[in-house]
């Protein structure tokens, strides 16, 4: 009896410093969430007949991303009673992740403007990849994982033919996140 009290109070210990030093408000839900919505933006973008608005279709589902994935990742950290804003993992998981987004919006811009969008499935999955995997760092194990595999089939967009652009896509932001979502959520809780 004492040694089992003895290990729950060791699993608590270890438990509370992972949570201390790791960003775990990583929402497995709200991911898998996010996930559907993308798998619905590429059948709708599949059917654009321009690429302005085919461009306007995955930029809403982005918008429409980040507000699922900052409802579901306040919604867990107040679950957990993790505070989300200035805890020092939620700040290097943020600063981690942000400069490969910006460098994504950017070059949104200039590729859209230099006529050339046809090419931003394999660069969005790229960095976003990038994004969770540096971002990922600072979190639970899995999430680096699943970075490495948006890079993997980000670098497989830009060589595959440019008619497969929705269908990466597809695969990345609904397939791997939902799958991942589902992970998460299971091992690491909602």
């Amino acid at each position: 009896m004492l040694s089992d009290r003895a290990m729950d109070n060791l699993r608590f210990i270890r438990e509370t410093m992972e949570r201390a030093s790791s960003f775990t408000a990583v929402p497995g839900w709200g991911g898998a969430l996010m996930g559907v919505t993308a798998v619905g933006a590429a059948f709708i973008a599949m059917q654009q007949t321009s690429r302005n608005m085919w461009l306007r279709v995955w930029l809403v589902e982005a918008l429409l991303a980040f507000v699922v994935g900052a409802w579901a990742m306040d919604r867990k950290a107040r679950a957990s009673e993790t505070p989300l804003r200035y805890s020092g993992p939620a700040r290097k998981f943020a600063f981690g992740f942000a400069p490969p987004i910006f460098a994504g919006m950017v070059l949104t811009v200039a590729l859209s403007k230099l006529g050339l969008a046809k090419h931003l499935p394999g660069c969005w999955l790229l960095l976003y990849g990038t994004a969770v995997t540096t971002g990922g760092m600072f979190s639970i194990r899995i999430i680096p994982v699943m970075g490495l595999c948006f890079m993997v089939l980000g670098a497989a967009a830009f060589f595959a033919p440019l008619g497969w652009g929705d269908w990466f896509m597809m695969a990345g932001f609904g397939g791997l996140q939902i799958i991942f979502g589902f992970v998460i959520a299971r091992r690491y809780g909602g």
